[in-house]
């Protein structure tokens, strides 16, 4: 068994898909509308990929605190000045709980975690 994706429930698709294609780096892979009512569309280059669900009857996204999503960066440091200049706020961190591992978290558009890790010894 393999894992495939992990599907995120959106208020506003462009919104989302700009945040994960500009923001987070992630490839724009296939944009499908369902139906009148649903639109996904699948963003990642590798195995496992982000699926984005935009429902337009959904009036509040719900996104537990427990959950978060985890994308590798080069540095903390210079990610951080890049989420600066784009306006992003880092929510918290950063936090070092041992030498080889440094991380914070920001928010999506529609408030999912996201956390930002950068190994400190390359090896993830």
């Amino acid at each position: 068994m393999r894992f495939c994706w992990t599907t995120i429930s959106v208020k506003d698709m462009d919104a989302s898909i700009s945040f994960y294609q500009d923001l987070i780096g992630l490839k724009l892979n296939r944009r499908v509308k369902v139906n009148d009512v649903i639109e996904l569309a699948f963003l990642g280059e590798d195995e496992t990929q982000v699926e984005l669900k935009c429902d337009v009857h959904s009036r509040q996204i719900n996104h537990s605190n427990d959950i978060s999503l985890g994308f590798i960066v080069n540095s903390i440091d210079q990610f951080a000045e890049f989420l600066d200049s784009k306006g992003i706020s880092v929510q918290s961190g950063p936090f070092q709980p041992d030498p080889s591992i440094k991380f914070i978290y920001i928010q999506d558009p529609d408030g999912l975690k996201i956390q930002l890790v950068e190994n400190v010894d390359q090896g993830l």
